[in-house]
């Protein structure tokens, strides 16, 4: 018979196969569904992940499988995966055959409260869940002006195709803080990102230092659990003044591990920003500053060879980074669109991998929590179903139907 244990990473394999195969549906299918009341909204603060642009459409942020597991949507038509609704039930299915019915998420009280001077909070921070959330302040790069983006990022397509439909733009800091504040007390969240394209360095430390200012103000704590993601600054001394704001983590994002491969993809964060190797020596430095455990870095996982990957998620563990991996999606807009990630296979083996780098290098999930933009990635994910700390585990559910 099999266990929970079981169950869960056959979900958790399904939860990865369909992030990059995408899952096929007619957008008409959720004309019925409360999204935006019941049902939490996709909000485009940052990236479009579906497959094609769907301007002035909501779809649902993600749902939930049988076991409890998050999964995201991204929308692809030709997909194998495909939503279908029976007897007002909503189903997963794969070549026509249902795997399970599914469960929108809830939408957080938050998403419906405005602050001071009007602003809807939902357009201010995304609620990733598990009581965490996201503002991205810019919801543009500064690399694009001179040619210079990331090859596989779209966030300033995504600006030009939902900002104004959307009502997304750049975020103040008192509009955050009441924002954060408002989740905290309404949702009960407990971790905040702050994350954004790439501005002036010096702007961007001035910037975060007002966020965080506003955020304690408005919620009352010193330690309000907060990630600041940042590029790598020239000035490595600028590290503590994050830290002395009241950031409790910080991260920043490295995208390839390859230097050479590096160069070629992120032309904007090796030529304005110090090149791979000064990337390195930023992670390392904010380690020193912060603490082991307390740094996160980022490598979109299926552009370079499989083992430079784990060589650089290795090589950061053993340095006190916990690098995060994201399956790459060849998203509408960016240089790379059209271009197909490796096979599910691929990214399962590796989630697995990653997360026996930070388990054997003693990484808890406390600071896996503390250093992620969300907790339900697969590594999350891995962490709770080896700990037996999912709710499933506690009741019982119906069974994953054969695919």
């Amino acid at each position: 018979m099999s266990t929970i244990k079981d169950k869960l990473y056959r979900e958790l394999e399904l939860k990865i196969a369909t992030s990059v195969e995408g899952i096929s549906f007619d957008p008409r299918i959720f004309r019925n569904l409360d999204i935006t009341g019941k049902y939490q909204e996709e909000v485009h603060c940052v990236f479009e992940y579906d497959h094609e642009h769907h301007v002035g459409i909501h779809f649902p942020a993600g749902f939930l499988s049988p076991h409890g597991l998050t999964f995201p949507i991204k929308w692809d038509r030709r997909s194998q995966y495909s939503f279908i609704l029976e007897n007002d039930v909503y189903y997963l299915t794969y070549k026509g055959v249902v795997i399970f019915p599914i469960e929108f998420l809830d939408r957080p009280e938050y998403y419906a409260e405005k602050t001071s001077d009007g602003t809807p909070m939902n357009t201010l921070a995304v609620y990733t869940r598990n009581g965490a959330i996201l503002t991205a302040y810019s919801n543009e790069c500064a690399f694009r002006e001179k040619g210079r983006d990331c090859k596989f990022c779209n966030i300033n397509a995504t600006k030009q195709a939902y900002g104004e439909a959307e009502g997304i733009g750049w975020k103040y800091p008192h509009q955050i803080g009441e924002t954060v504040a408002a989740a905290y007390r309404l949702d009960g969240a407990r971790h905040f990102t702050l994350t954004g394209g790439f501005v002036a360095e010096r702007r961007e430390v001035e910037y975060y230092l007002d966020v965080a200012d506003s955020i304690r103000e408005h919620t009352g704590l010193d330690d309000f659990n907060g990630t600041a993601v940042i590029g790598a600054p020239h000035d490595l001394s600028v590290i503590e003044k994050y830290k002395e704001a009241g950031f409790r983590t910080i991260a920043t994002n490295i995208e390839i591990w390859d230097k050479h491969l590096f160069r070629a993809i992120c032309p904007g964060k090796a030529i304005e920003s110090g090149g791979w190797g000064h990337w390195v020596k930023t992670l390392e430095h904010e380690v020193a500053v912060f603490g082991r455990g307390k740094v996160r870095s980022n490598i979109v996982a299926g552009i370079e060879p499989k083992e430079s990957t784990l060589e650089g998620v290795e090589y950061l563990a053993s340095k006190g980074v916990l690098c995060l991996v994201t399956s790459w999606n060849p998203n509408p807009g960016s240089a790379f669109e059209g271009h197909r990630a490796p096979e599910p296979e691929w990214h399962i083996d590796l989630f697995r991998k990653v997360a026996g780098i930070f388990r054997r290098n003693g990484y808890t999930w406390d600071e896996l929590y503390d250093c992620s933009p969300t907790p339900e990635s697969p590594i999350n994910d891995i962490y709770r179903i080896e700990e037996e700390t999912l709710p499933v585990f506690n009741r019982q559910v119906q069974p994953l139907a054969a695919v």
